[in-house]
């Protein structure tokens, strides 16, 4: 078991500065947090006694993190009121070691809020595995933006869990860097009933690195909204993973859901492995679903090069943009800006 970790700073990670409602999960450890300096409408307390997860069965790391957590879970909660942004830091500083943790987070009905999320690896060799739990209730609003950045040995996996209800508002950005082996996984039990989900996600891989987005979303009533655009780059012996499932049960009519991904392979010995699904028993539905993986556009590139640009800018370039519409539908305007420098810097 990964050892506690002394007391980390306030307001670090690739969100610093965004937000002093900052939560600190240290090799599986409640670490930092504001005690009474947060904002009004903004706690956290624990739950020493939880349930199993409502989604266990489908998810068994999530189950096993939720066993295996050295603590109860931690709950951070937003109640109605100005709408708050929240930093939770999830950071592995070990060495050959392992942990577990669990974390609730709970938008109250009404209620609307931002949640940086970061997972940050300090460390090597070390297996990390995460639950996450989130509840949006009735008319309440949660953007989720990830950024996760982890050594290339490392083993990490984060099972996300997310139930609305109806006239909730889900989004997240997921941007990620891969590892050893690196699994983030959201399922989303969707009410319809004028519900939205946006699921984005974002990955640039190198070296032997990998990263497997999965997600489902479950269609269980009427009139609701899913929008997904995925986006990944990969070279040297990468590989990058994306299996993307929306289900529309019976009687979710009225359902409009799209999913996109889309991939450029850099490297002869990179890999993609997509898996795009639509699986749909209700009838008055629009549905959807894309999947392109190939290479920069030679047309473009060979402009930009006759125009003086060098091979590896004008490449760099096309990369970028190719990347930043997805990272260009995040609503807060900080975490735009963060996550466009963050994923710059590693191109």
């Amino acid at each position: 078991m990964s050892p506690a970790l002394a007391e980390m700073e306030q307001e670090g990670g690739p969100f610093r500065g965004l937000t002093g409602n900052e939560v600190v999960i240290g090799n599986g450890r409640l670490n930092w947090w504001p005690e009474d300096e947060f904002e009004p409408g903004v706690d956290l307390f624990e739950h020493s006694g939880p349930d199993t997860p409502k989604l266990a069965d489908d998810m068994p790391m999530g189950a096993l993190a939720a066993a295996k957590a050295l603590e109860g879970v931690q709950i951070i909660r937003v109640e109605p009121g100005v709408p708050r942004t929240l930093a939770l830091r999830l950071i592995s500083e070990a060495e050959g070691t392992g942990h577990h943790a669990r974390v609730g987070v709970v938008i109250e009905a009404g209620a609307h809020a931002t949640l940086l999320e970061s997972h940050e690896g300090w460390g090597g060799g070390y297996l990390s595995n995460t639950l996450i739990e989130i509840f949006v209730h009735e008319g309440a609003t949660l953007e989720r933006v990830v950024v996760v950045e982890e050594p290339e040995d490392a083993i990490s996996i984060a099972s996300v869990e997310v139930h609305l209800k109806p006239g909730a508002r889900y989004g997240h950005t997921i941007a990620a860097t891969g590892a050893k082996l690196q699994r983030l996984e959201t399922r989303i039990v969707h009410p319809g009933q004028d519900a939205e989900v946006r699921m984005d996600g974002v990955y640039a891989l190198t070296g032997a690195r990998h990263v497997d987005l999965t997600s489902v979303v479950d269609h269980q009533g009427p009139d609701g909204r899913t929008s997904q655009l995925a986006k990944g780059v990969v070279r040297d012996t990468a590989r990058g993973v994306f299996q993307g499932k929306i289900v529309v049960q019976r009687g979710a009519d009225g359902t409009d859901a799209r999913m996109g991904h889309h991939a450029l392979i850099l490297g002869e010995r990179a890999e993609i492995d997509a898996k795009p699904e639509l699986i749909i028993y209700a009838d008055d539905v629009q549905c959807a679903h894309g999947n392109t993986v190939g290479n920069l556009d030679e047309s473009a590139l060979f402009y930009m090069q006759q125009r003086g640009l060098p091979a590896d800018e004008a490449r760099a370039l096309l990369t970028q943009a190719f990347l930043f519409e997805v990272v260009d539908r995040i609503a807060h305007d900080g975490a735009r800006e963060r996550v466009r420098e963050w994923l710059t810097a590693r191109l």
